[in-house]
């Protein structure tokens, strides 16, 4: 067993001490079985980071990268750690409203873009939304062949792990996206968090599918020099090429949000059960886990789903444990992970009882120093100091947390509020379901009326009005919560790059429709 880091700073000190412990083992391993050992990344970090240092990157350098999930991507993030920039991750489906302002709002002197990837032209975009803008960023490719020098050029790391480091930008829908300040600390404490709750050791075998650019990314490579361990870098997912990549290099740990969980699942049955010998649990977050999903995958795979609770503003809130129960497992979204406060907030601005429903605020050593626009922190933190999530959750005795919706994804019908989250989780038991989101939609009589959007599962046919109605009496639910209208969705639901649902489409789409 290495030794657990779980004291360092920045983020060069932590990858300058577990190359020291750890140097001939497996870092980084990419689809295309391209690797690089502890020691190996760190010295060609150096290189990358001498090379950026000739162009002009300094500490405090503000730097805009929009890359997919490959080894140069991790390599560029740590070389731009190293001589202390600003980085700006950009998910690689941000267009160019999103990603002029990003640009713009953070002073970039630097883009690095993909080029041509995925038949788009990124460095095209970001040429055309900076053409305007003085000075002018530089445009460089990230995707291969990062400029390299010699490390003796490098001047002394920067210590400081609470200074400005990464700005992370929330996807805005019909506003500006709103850029959340994090240090090398708040992410390193993230990370942190999230290797004790998993009790991960240097013999597991990690997997990153999802867009490394979302703040999943660093709390995942955190985790992985935590305790010394690799893992599969996936840069174009797909459910098959994802499974056979996992079972070649021995990945014991896989996941990334509910949509994913999904998908290994059929994956693996497709090729007959066991299709990932060395597998021992799911991991994840992002986007609402139903029960149904946790006890099918413990049924027909053998292993459980850590499902976590995050957000870019605060990376890591609360992980379940692989040593958790079925009921924790299948019910909460865990324990608040290291570091972490949570405290439930009822309407009247009480603490909320154990097992009472209110606003979810958090605070701790994760959390972000505000938003790039300061006008906005107002609002978003309490008297406390506490982030104001938006979520609704209840608290219990144990310490565990159950997350019941969104504050703003609550639907009101008649005066009575109604989880959305809370008829989703019925919907998911029925065969039918494959997906399902329930909406609000405008409704003259009742203000609003509630909407169950379906997409069919395989080998099925389409869920009745009269199967949802039933599913709901013998849940248990409320007859005011039966949704009032179904809609068999054509196709996929639509979700975003980390796999979670898209209400807002789905209630622009049927908004218009003709009901009843």
């Amino acid at each position: 067993m290495s030794e657990q880091l779980v004291d360092a700073t920045t983020f060069w000190e932590l990858l300058t001490r577990r190359a020291a412990l750890s140097g001939d083992r497996l870092f980084l391993v990419d689809d295309a079985s391209r690797q690089l050992t502890y020691s190996e990344f760190h010295d060609k970090v150096e290189r990358v980071a001498a090379g950026l240092y000739q162009l002009g990157v300094t500490e405090g350098t503000p730097v805009t990268w929009e890359l997919p999930t490959r080894i140069e991507t991790i390599v560029l993030s740590f070389a731009l750690s190293r001589l202390g920039a600003v980085q700006n991750p950009i998910i690689h489906i941000y267009r160019h409203r999103e990603v002029g302002f990003c640009i713009a709002q953070t002073g970039a002197r630097f883009v690095f873009t993909p080029g041509v990837w995925g038949e788009f032209d990124y460095h095209a975009m970001a040429t055309e939304v900076s053409v305007n803008l003085d000075p002018r960023p530089q445009i460089l490719n990230g995707y291969s062949n990062l400029p390299e020098g010699d490390p003796q050029i490098l001047p002394p790391a920067p210590t400081d792990g609470d200074a400005l480091r990464w700005i992370y930008y929330t996807s805005g829908t019909t506003s500006d996206p709103k850029g959340v300040k994090h240090s090398d600390k708040t992410l390193i404490a993230a990370g942190t968090g999230l290797a004790l709750a998993l009790q991960t050791n240097a013999d597991d075998m990690g997997t990153i599918a999802f867009p490394y650019a979302h703040i999943g990314g660093p709390d995942f490579i955190v985790m992985l020099l935590v305790d010394g361990f690799g893992a599969v870098l996936i840069e174009k997912f797909t459910p098959a090429g994802a499974v056979a990549a996992y079972a070649e290099h021995g990945a014991t740990i896989i996941g990334g949000s509910t949509a994913f969980y999904q998908m290994f699942l059929a994956q693996d049955q497709q090729l007959g059960g066991n299709s990932m010998p060395r597998l021992r649990a799911m991991a994840g977050g992002g986007a609402p886990k139903p029960p149904e999903i946790y006890f099918e995958v413990k049924e027909k795979m053998g292993l459980p789903i850590a499902h976590g609770y995050g957000m870019t503003e605060c990376p890591m809130i609360t992980q379940g444990s692989p040593s958790d129960s079925d009921e924790h497992l299948a019910h909460t979204e865990g324990a608040p992970v290291r570091g972490c406060e949570v405290t439930i907030v009822a309407a009247d601005g009480s603490e909320a009882a154990p097992g009472s429903e209110g606003e979810v605020r958090v605070n701790g050593p994760m959390l972000f120093a505000g938003y790039t626009d300061p006008s906005l922190n107002e609002q978003a933190f309490d008297a406390q100091g506490r982030f104001r999530t938006g979520d609704l959750g209840i608290k219990h005795s144990d310490g565990h947390v159950t997350l019941t919706g969104r504050v703003k994804d609550i639907i009101i019908r008649k005066g009575e509020n109604i989880s959305a989250k809370e008829v989703e989780d019925v919907l998911y038991w029925l065969p039918s379901v494959e997906n399902a989101a329930v909406i609000g939609l405008p409704d003259a009589e009742r203000g609003e009326r509630v909407c169950a959007v379906v997409e069919t599962a395989a080998g099925h046919s389409d869920l009745t009005f009269e199967e949802m109605a039933a599913a709901c009496r013998e849940s248990g639910l409320m007859r005011q919560k039966t949704p009032e209208q179904l809609e068999i969705h054509d196709g996929p639901l639509p979700r975003n790059a980390t796999m979670k649902i898209l209400k807002y489409e789905l209630r622009d789409h049927y908004k218009e429709k003709q009901w009843p």
